[in-house]
């Protein structure tokens, strides 16, 4: 990837938008927040996985690769559409401007956007909704255009629909039977779990009119976030996307394809992925996805691959992979281990991989999270293919053991290079307030020093030095010029509930922060508007 111009990003995820559902969509405030990115002069929206969520509401734990979460789906925009009446709208609950209580919003918004969906299926042609591969019967304009929807995606489509219809079963007979795992290869019949053609025959045809409402769903997740994007794009603003190296064992995914993964004869993981025990862990991360069986993925040319990355970039302009290392070498751990511990590194065909969606695909505008204990290898792998690197000045303030910062910190801006991306923090972290207020006061001081600061506004000021950084891209999550502290942290590793549930105000996009943003994008050469400033790849 030719990293041209320098440019700066946003961090912020579409459910973290404001509305009057609860959480974030596609409607006012998406095209709200790129008027703002446009007035700033910010030429990147950076967003986290668009796919549906499923237990933690995790966007790295998606129900599915290919297809987007419903959730996001604007009920305003279906009223303004016709598929829902302004009465069914008129009793929303009074959600927290502030957090997401997902909890809530499933039970709100859910009904309403299954609702649209079957009034879009009637309306069509007044026909009964079908699951034969293609999509609904029925005619006229829009029944046309979903059909034509459904045949061009049926090639992931027909398999999620059936997937979270029958999730969305057997879930509930497993809550009304008082068992909490109701995981597809747990709890589901043998001939549905094995995907026997009469099982899956059977089903489709007993549940077709909720498997036609699930396609539906994803016609109109992506039609909404094609008006999103072709705004953001009039407007100068790429979407900057992200794909999970690994995916959900309770997944459409794994479902439909479980030869592409290391299962037993039971559909259930052998082995699972992680990361070692470190400084921070000292029983590493069992994170609990499904390893790959890359042998299958080699004989069949890595189509799914190939597939899952083209499906993104229809999605997003460029894309972030997450755990970028695993593509190198991946920590594989027994599935019966509780922890981490008793793993074993084992080579990936990261090299082949990459060299057969190139061919496939051409340049990759592809970012490569290289956080953590990064090889030589894992770094001579990124740097072949180009692959901008990330780095996170959360990361920068080591000691040197005199009292000093270690000043050859790579994380340090005075020591990035052109091809990587700059961020204050990700997800992962905690604001960059709440990082500064919880370190020790001495480190506190140096890092005043390194930013040049009084203090008194340390987060622009660190705001600033990196988008001093040489590197081409510098993103900074919207909770830092915000100045929010702790409470607005997006994500906690390693812990469940509270997590992907802040929600910014709409009062945010505002000029006084907005007119700040803008010059330090005119200062330090980032500015959407300003002419190309060409950065070579092989910079690193």
């Amino acid at each position: 990837m030719e990293m041209q111009k320098r440019s700066a990003g946003i961090l912020l995820h579409p459910v973290s938008l404001p509305s009057e559902d609860g959480i974030g969509d596609f409607g006012t405030h998406a095209f709200k927040f790129i008027d703002f990115l446009e007035k700033t002069e910010i030429g990147l929206w950076q967003v986290l996985p668009l796919g549906p969520t499923a237990y933690g509401n995790s966007p790295y734990t998606a129900v599915s690769s290919f297809a987007g979460n419903p959730l996001l789906i604007s009920l305003d925009l279906l009223q303004k559409e016709g598929w829902l009446e302004s009465s069914e709208l008129e009793d929303r609950p009074d959600f927290s401007l502030d957090r997401i209580d997902y909890e809530r919003v499933y039970r709100w918004k859910v009904p309403l956007l299954r609702r649209a969906a079957e009034r879009f299926l009637q309306r069509g042609g007044g026909k009964k909704a079908s699951a034969e591969k293609g999509g609904a019967n029925g005619s006229g304009d829009k029944s046309d255009e979903v059909a034509e929807f459904c045949r061009r995606e049926e090639w992931w489509l027909e398999d999620y629909a059936l997937f979270v219809t029958a999730k969305n079963f057997f879930d509930r007979q497993a809550a009304d039977a008082g068992i909490e795992d109701s995981r597809w290869n747990y709890y589901w019949p043998t001939e549905l779990a094995d995907r026997t053609p009469e099982e899956l025959k059977r089903r489709r045809e007993q549940w077709s009119d909720e498997i036609a409402v699930e396609k539906v769903l994803q016609f109109f997740f992506m039609r909404q976030w094609e008006r999103v994007k072709k705004y953001a794009h009039d407007r100068g603003v790429t979407i900057f996307g992200d794909i999970p190296i690994f995916v959900s064992p309770d997944s459409a995914d794994v479902w439909a394809h479980p030869e592409l993964f290391m299962l037993d004869n039971k559909n259930r993981p052998t082995s699972v992925a992680g990361v070692p025990p470190d400084y921070f862990s000292s029983n590493g991360q069992r994170w609990g996805n499904p390893l790959y069986r890359w042998e299958e993925h080699r004989r069949t040319g890595f189509a799914w691959w190939i597939s899952r990355i083209k499906k993104t970039l229809e999605q997003v302009d460029m894309v972030r992979i997450d755990h970028f290392r695993g593509f190198e070498a991946y920590w594989e751990i027994p599935a019966e281990e509780k922890t981490a511990i008793k793993g074993r590194w084992v080579k990936a065909p990261g090299r082949e991989l990459f060299t057969r969606i190139a061919e496939e695909m051409g340049e990759l505008p592809i970012v490569a999270e290289d956080l953590g204990v990064i090889t030589p290898e894992v770094q001579a792998l990124r740097e072949e293919f180009g692959f901008p690197g990330m780095k996170v000045l959360q990361f920068a303030f080591s000691r040197d053991g005199q009292g000093g910062l270690q000043a050859d910190n790579l994380f340090l801006p005075h020591n990035h290079l052109p091809n990587y991306v700059a961020y204050t923090g990700t997800h992962d972290n905690d604001t960059t307030l709440g990082w500064f207020e919880s370190q020790e006061a001495d480190l506190r001081e140096l890092i005043r020093r390194y930013a040049g600061s009084s203090g008194q506004e340390i987060v622009w000021d660190l705001i600033r030095i990196v988008f001093m950084s040489a590197a081409c891209y510098a993103v900074v999550p919207f909770q830092d010029p915000l100045a929010l502290g702790k409470d607005a942290r997006m994500n906690t590793p390693g812990t469940v509930g509270g997590n992907w549930s802040w929600r910014v105000r709409s009062e945010a996009f505002n000029d006084g922060v907005g007119y700040r943003l803008r010059d330090f994008c005119r200062l330090y050469g980032r500015s959407s508007r300003s002419g190309t400033s060409d950065v070579r790849s092989d910079a690193t």
